[in-house]
């Protein structure tokens, strides 16, 4: 290498030295997370994900709650982009017939009978967030008649369109176990804090909780706290009523991380200075030892939300969550309990594949943080 290379060479690295020496902290984060290039394509479908919560009625086809029994399972029909060699998006058309032993309507994809798609086409009007009132979806039928309807995953018994339960699913799913891990993140640092920091008899009290919280079975707990549930509640107050139970059960294990960190923390110099200075115990927990491990509770806040989404999931399909009307991905996975259901219509089962996407993908960015 020649004298010239050299001094270029330790030019540049100066340079990156005293880029990493000015950067903040979530600088640093973002340069060393977007080296991890798996973690960063799950953030983007997570950010695609979380943008179907915001608006799922535009990502929908149809009203999820329309019924149609005369065309229930109807198989998927799958999207073209390309017509021969133009861009020029199309769907099969479906075909029935009725079984002359079961008297039912079998459907099935025909090829030959091409439906005509378009994007950000008119259909059932909605309001974005609730004030914006427009009628604009992303995918639809180019054209009104009924024939063509769009069923991009195919319809349920009461001939419901799939695509457009999942979309209202995933907003219900995606919402729970977020704001469950919001909650159980907040009563872990507060009340881990409060346990390490204080010690004495709150620190007893809160820990006898913990064990007892982790001692008990997991599943009795729910049916415990869901049996509780008034029958004729609204599917709102169910939604509220599980957020609650699943943060109440979750909050454990960070709460003992946080205690025993904060027995370490409480003795450190800039503790005691905080305590000189004269700052109060709030001010010293919230601004000066939790930020001292914030990576590590947002990593473990996203390893979380799988958890509470499986959680829903799984209290949902048996029938201790949320219920109809209510729709989520536990709700859509009940039509698939009957054997007999899943063989005439295996694509009920898709929504089972969206949860395992959903908590691989944050499996996955938490391991990139």
């Amino acid at each position: 290498m020649s004298a010239q290379e050299t001094v270029v060479t330790h030019q540049a690295t100066t340079a990156a030295e005293e880029r990493v020496s000015v950067a903040s902290n979530w600088t640093l984060v973002w340069w060393r997370f977007k080296k991890h290039r798996l973690a960063l394509f799950c953030s983007g479908l997570l950010i695609f994900m979380y943008l179907i919560v915001l608006v799922p009625d535009f990502f929908a086809t149809e009203d999820p709650e329309f019924t149609e029994a005369r065309q229930s399972f109807i198989p998927i029909q799958p999207l073209h982009l390309f017509d021969g060699a133009a861009l020029s998006p199309w769907v099969p058309g479906v075909v029935g017939k009725r079984n002359s032993t079961t008297l039912r309507m079998e459907w099935k994809v025909d090829e030959a009978r091409k439906i005509p798609v378009r994007f950000f086409v008119k259909g059932y009007p909605y309001k974005i967030l609730g004030l914006i009132e427009t009628d604009i979806h992303l995918i639809g039928p180019a054209s009104s008649d009924a024939k063509d309807r769009l069923s991009l995953l195919g319809t349920d018994r009461l001939g419901r369109d799939q695509w457009s339960r999942v979309m209202f699913g995933t907003r219900t799913s995606m919402t729970i176990g977020m704001i469950a891990v919001v909650l159980s993140t907040i009563f872990g640092v507060l009340l881990g804090g409060i346990s390490g920091y204080f010690g004495g008899i709150p620190d007893l009290i809160i820990q006898r909780l913990i064990e007892l919280l982790q001692a008990l079975p997991t599943i009795p707990i729910w049916l415990a706290l869901t049996a509780a549930l008034p029958q004729d509640w609204r599917p709102e107050q169910v939604f509220f009523a599980i957020t609650i139970i699943l943060s109440l059960i979750g909050w454990t294990t960070l709460g003992r991380e946080v205690r025993g960190r904060f027995l370490a923390l409480r003795e450190e110099d800039f503790v005691l200075a905080a305590e000189l200075a004269g700052c109060s115990r709030l001010r010293i927990i919230t601004r000066h030892m939790v930020p001292t491990f914030m990576s590590h509770i947002i990593a473990t806040a996203t390893l979380a939300v799988p958890v509470m989404i499986v959680s829903e999931t799984s209290l949902s399909f048996l029938g201790l969550g949320l219920r109809p009307p209510a729709i989520s991905w536990g709700v859509l996975l009940q039509e698939a309990q009957n054997i007999q259901t899943i063989a005439q219509a295996s694509w009920l089962l898709i929504p089972g594949i969206i949860v395992i996407i959903a908590v691989l993908a944050f499996n996955l960015v938490g391991d990139g943080l």
